[in-house]
Parts: structure tokens; C-alpha cells; sequence
């Protein structure tokens, strides 16, 4: 029986955890990413104004930065660019409610390394991190590369390349998160809810119905005419395993 390969953990040169920073005014979003960084055994800390973050740098050093472009107080651009004028490089990822290239490439162009925008899902804030820290080199990985597997089924988290016993799948985004979600809980039954949480955005609002659908379509992609990996536990939610 094959099983999957664990996530490769990230740690700081010195074996230490890597440390966040987390930047929003709604504490309901930072307390959400706060707790999903967490769970990859990150250190997280949390500021809720541009100040304040400029203030949590000096004293936590992080080795990335999650910051709201949009705040009171002092924005996040602002920040980022008084970082960058005392020579502080730290990967910056934006969080931003707006989707208009423009603000994209602005936000880029003051020296952020990358973006999401509003409404997100926890897991791709999480694999964007990662993929700053490991280009920056503010952090590394135990092992060379983040691959995931079970069975014959593989996934290259950085790539996003997908593989059934050596032919590839493409999938579109969304199913690429569902998929990831999965194969990090091998033999684990995840239900509706956990998959709202982690693959959709935080205020998705609790439709279970769009699981169910983003389901079948992995299904249609992962399974079809092969042995099935993709798992319903009636009343429970969903499990991937490899065939006994």
C-alpha cells in the first residue's frame, strides 16, 4: 500500500519556525489565517493597523509578511514602502478587495512579491506563503521537493502539476486546492465544512452543495476508468486513500 509523502515542513535556517505577520483590520480574518498558519507549525502574530505592523516588524522579525492593502490608519502600500526605505526585504504577500490589474501591478511594482484577493481560501494563502519563503530563502524545506502522493496519484505543490500513474491532469484552480486539501489528509475523513473552510473563501457562506460538485468534477478527472481514490463516507465527508 502506498500512502502519501508528508508536506515538507518549513523551518527558519536555524531548525526555529518560520514567523508570519499577519496585518488586518478585521480581526475575524486575521484570527482565521492566524490559525490555519498555525497549524503548519508556523510562528503568527497579528497586527491590526499599518503602525502597529511596522512596530510588531522591528520586534518579531518575521520572515514573511501577510498585509491588507486596504486599512485606517496607514495602508498597506504605505508600509510596505517605509519597510523597503529602511532595507527591510521581508516577502510581502497583499491581501486586497480589490481586482483590478492596475492595483495588482501597483502593488507589485512598490515591492510586493505577490497577491490574493478577497474573498480567498485559507489554503492558497498557505501555499503562496510558502513559495515566497522558499524563493526568498528566509526559510527551508526538510524535504527538496513539496510533493504530495497517494498511490500513483501525484501533486508538485510549487509546479501545481498534477500526475495519475505518469499522464497528466489538469485542473482549474479551484480543483487543484480540493485536491490539495485532500492529499494532505490521507486515510483522514475531512467533512463539508472543514472543505468550506480551508479551500474556499472564509465567508463562503456554508453552501455545501459547491463540495459535492467540485467533487464529482475531480472525480470525473482523478478516477475515471482507474481505481478509485476519492472516498464518500456517507453522513461524514470525504476521504483519499490509495487502493489496499
Amino acid at each position: 500500500m502506498t500512502t502519501a509523502a508528508p508536506v515538507s515542513a518549513l523551518t527558519r535556517p536555524d531548525g526555529s519556525p518560520v514567523r508570519v505577520l499577519v496585518v488586518d483590520d478585521e480581526q475575524m480574518l486575521t484570527d482565521l489565517l492566524s490559525m490555519a498558519l498555525r497549524m503548519e507549525g508556523w510562528e503568527v502574530r497579528a497586527a491590526g493597523s499599518g503602525f502597529e505592523a511596522l512596530d510588531a516588524v522591528k520586534d518579531f522579525s518575521p520572515d514573511a509578511l501577510v498585509l491588507d492593502i486596504m486599512m485606517p490608519d496607514l495602508d498597506g502600500m504605505s508600509v510596505l514602502q517605509r519597510l523597503r526605505q529602511q532595507g527591510n526585504l521581508v516577502p510581502v504577500l497583499f491581501l486586497t478587495a480589490k481586482d483590478a490589474v492596475a492595483d495588482r501591478v501597483a502593488g507589485l511594482t512598490a515591492g510586493g512579491d505577490d497577491y490574493v484577493t478577497k474573498p480567498f481560501s485559507l489554503e492558497e494563502v498557505v501555499a503562496r506563503l510558502r513559495a515566497l519563503m522558499r524563493r526568498a530563502g528566509t526559510a527551508l524545506a526538510s524535504e527538496p521537493e513539496p510533493i504530495l502522493r497517494v498511490g500513483d496519484l501525484s501533486l508538485n505543490e510549487d509546479s501545481h502539476e498534477v500526475t495519475r500513474g505518469g499522464v497528466e491532469i489538469e485542473l482549474t484552480a479551484t480543483e487543484f486546492e480540493l485536491l490539495r486539501f485532500l492529499m494532505r489528509n490521507p486515510r483522514r475523513v475531512v467533512s463539508k465544512t472543514q472543505i468550506l473552510d480551508r479551500v474556499w473563501n472564509y465567508d463562503f457562506g456554508g453552501k455545501s452543495s459547491v463540495v459535492e460538485l467540485y467533487i464529482s468534477y475531480l472525480r470525473k478527472k482523478i478516477d475515471a476508468g482507474r481505481e478509485p481514490l476519492i472516498h464518500t463516507v456517507r453522513g461524514v465527508g470525504y476521504m483519499i486513500k490509495a487502493a489496499q
